[in-house]
């Protein structure tokens, strides 16, 4: 393929889906991530597309959203890991609310084995994955349906959401960074999505490295609101991904990573000098027993050892 082509394809993909990793262009193109990070800065110099650390966007500073057929064939590996390391936190007879997302859409269907799960959510998708599971009751939101990602949206959504309390939220969204926390491209799914939020005890960000360093439009989490991402593996040259997991691990966010070539191994990164937003029992969390600590407690015992730890994984992502 001539430099042209690969150029003029390259900018299809990012006019098409908002923003692409430079892995998944590379993948696209056929050629190597050098080829793609060169042909990316050809395609800024001519104003066509703004360079992200690992991927491109649209020009204009923030990525628009993509819609759900774009999403769901975007970085499918890395969502599948994120899916199953998520879901080996949820226990039994846990209530928990779930957003919008294709990876909450994978997250979903792990969740169809868990017996006693409660789950709220707005998305059809999510729903949809757990229709057939017996043991699982699902609650959906009202609201107006915004057909780009099959969610629920508007003050119906939100206003079914009053009064409720569950133990945790897993959200995804369009980007992620240490200074803004989580965001989204649409006014009405944020809004949604801080009602989600204002549920739990606690918020699960469910975001691939591709959306490390990203910022959209509205924010829907900030950081100091989130209690654990859970993301996977970023490339050996990825310096972005790397900084801005350390950025979020120095403002208290646990760092949960899955390993390469699998979605069952991770690494756990407790927070260093955080305490959970509510310490409260919430309908479907487990109450520990005296004399005995929950893994979450145990993880948060030495924080100044757990900080340094998580300083030493991110350097070395670095070094790599």
């Amino acid at each position: 393929m001539f430099a042209a082509e690969r150029r003029q394809l390259i900018l299809e993909m990012v006019r098409a889906n908002g923003a692409v990793s430079l892995r998944e262009l590379a993948r696209v193109v056929q050629t190597s991530e050098v080829t793609v990070r060169r042909d990316v800065r050809a395609l800024e110099a001519e104003g066509l597309l703004d360079r992200r650390h690992g991927g491109a966007v649209l020009p204009g500073g923030f990525t628009r959203e993509s819609g759900f057929p774009q999403k769901s064939h975007l970085a499918t590996a890395e969502k599948t890991a994120i899916a199953d390391l998520a879901a080996s936190l949820v226990e039994e007879g846990e209530a928990i609310v779930v957003g919008a997302g294709t990876t909450t859409q994978e997250l979903a269907r792990r969740l169809a084995r868990v017996p006693g799960l409660t789950v709220v959510t707005n998305s059809l998708l999510v729903a949809q994955a757990l229709a057939h599971a017996n043991r699982v009751e699902v609650v959906m939101t009202g609201g107006t349906l915004r057909g780009s990602n099959y969610a629920l949206v508007g003050s119906g959504a939100e206003q079914s959401l009053q009064g409720l309390r569950v133990s945790r939220a897993f959200l995804s969204g369009s980007g992620l960074t240490a200074e803004r926390g989580l965001s989204t491209s649409n006014m009405l799914s944020a809004s949604v999505d801080r009602a989600l939020v204002q549920a739990a005890a606690e918020v699960v960000v469910l975001a691939d490295h591709t959306k490390l360093g990203t910022d959209t439009m509205f924010q829907t989490v900030p950081t100091d609101v989130i209690t654990r991402l859970v993301t996977d593996e970023p490339p050996v040259h990825d310096d972005r991904a790397a900084t801005e997991l350390q950025a979020l691990a120095d403002q208290g966010v646990q760092i949960t990573v899955a390993g390469p070539g699998t979605g069952s191994v991770g690494n756990d990164h407790p927070p260093a000098g955080r305490q959970p937003r509510r310490d409260m029992p919430l309908p479907g969390q487990r109450r520990t027993a005296p004399g005995n600590t929950s893994p979450l407690r145990n993880a948060t015992a030495s924080l100044a050892d757990q900080q340094a730890g998580e300083r030493a994984r991110v350097a070395e992502m670095r070094r790599r």
